[in-house]
């Protein structure tokens, strides 16, 4: 008799638990079902397709909800120091909120059964079972101010790749405990970061106060016109997309970064004339559902309609619906377990060839330009 074509996946078996189980051996044995399941696929594809060296693919990680302050910038960083993540977009919360670690400026572990009115008397800030001081805050602010007075600061409308690079390079240099850092590391290794929405997060708020209409104290310093322009950042992001031999996107959430990092290809195909074909490799660890409308930026099979992802490659998106606390620990450990590291890409210091290469790209399209005289005019408003 003929197989059965719908009985050709793996056996699920029921087995106990064994001692001393390593992350690779739980994943592939036990789970086996539902979002487990889909756990297990992500391990997979990021293990052994979007790591795999033969595809040399450029990996994008995407950072929404308050992950930094849950103590997940390590297990960040562990991947970034393998060479596993080439860039990285994500909300500003996050990237403030992973500052404190790299200050030792102290979170704690507290409760969401609490009255948050007390909470204020006391000068505690909370996200849900997450603790910090106002002190936290204000003096991650003083220490970013401090670094945005010196000589060596950026000045006029930059990217938001320039903004973080030069936080990083500062705590590199003057925080007790840059190892931890996201921004930090990134600086280390080359690695450009991005958020999608510049003035909404306190480094936002620490910049808007940078404007000589608001604050005389600094114009008295020189330290004026100092401000992200997001069409750098539109500019960069398709650049590497467009640079890149395949893409991946590994998205923690959903929101603005995911889709700042997903339009990339409609805007090569649809402002440039540009046919990049879309999105090769896709994981998304959400608590998110379509039928409230999008998923936060759309499933894979949803963003195919935009060219956000290549149709032929829809085999290879996992969609895993999952708190991130506890889904990326495995999914990150299952990788470290699984691939050796991978060479730098160093994409900060390449970014204004990959520029260049866009533009000349764009040529004879419907659209266009040249990269150096609109990337040096937009620096200019």
């Amino acid at each position: 008799m003929k197989q059965n074509p719908f009985l050709t996946g793996r056996k699920i078996k029921s087995q106990k638990l064994r001692k001393n189980l390593k992350v690779v051996s739980l994943v592939q044995n036990y789970f086996q079902a539902y979002n487990s399941a889909r756990l297990y696929e992500a391990c997979q594809l990021l293990s052994e397709k979007m790591l795999n060296k033969k595809n040399n693919t450029t990996i994008g990680l995407t950072l929404a909800g308050a992950i930094t302050p849950a103590g997940m910038s390590g297990l960040i960083v562990s991947l970034m120091e393998k060479g596993f993540i080439d860039f990285i977009i994500a909300t500003g919360a996050n990237l403030y909120h992973d500052t404190h670690f790299a200050l030792n400026f102290p979170l704690y572990k507290g409760t969401w059964q609490i009255d948050d009115a007390t909470l204020w008397k006391h000068g505690v800030v909370r996200i849900y079972d997450v603790f910090l001081t106002t002190d936290t805050l204000l003096n991650t602010d003083k220490f970013t101010q401090k670094i945005l007075l010196e000589k060596s600061a950026p000045r006029g409308a930059i990217s938001s790749s320039e903004f973080h690079n030069y936080i990083g390079k500062c705590l590199l240099k003057q925080s007790p405990n840059p190892e931890v850092s996201i921004l930090a590391q990134a600086a280390k290794f080359n690695i450009p970061v991005y958020t999608s929405s510049p003035g909404d997060s306190t480094y936002g708020m620490d910049l808007a106060n940078f404007n000589k209409a608001v604050n005389k104290e600094f114009e008295r310093k020189g330290a004026i016109d100092l401000h992200i322009n997001p069409n750098l950042d539109v500019l960069e992001t398709a650049a590497i997309v467009m640079g890149a031999k395949k893409n991946g996107a590994i998205l923690l959430g959903g929101g603005s970064p995911k889709n700042f990092y997903m339009q990339t290809q409609p805007y090569l195909w649809e402002c440039l004339g540009i046919e990049k074909g879309g999105h090769d490799f896709f994981i998304q660890i959400t608590t998110d559902s379509p039928v409230w409308g999008g998923l936060s930026g759309a499933t894979p099979q949803e963003a195919v309609s935009w060219g956000k992802i290549n149709p032929n490659e829809l085999k290879n998106t996992v969609v895993v619906y999952s708190d991130i606390t506890i889904a990326v620990p495995i999914l990150f450990s299952y990788v470290l377990e699984k691939v050796k590291a991978r060479k730098q890409k160093n994409l900060y210091i390449k970014k204004h060839k990959l520029l260049k290469d866009m533009e000349k790209a764009a040529k004879n399209k419907p659209v266009t330009w040249t990269a150096d005289k609109l990337y040096e005019r937009h620096k200019k408003i």
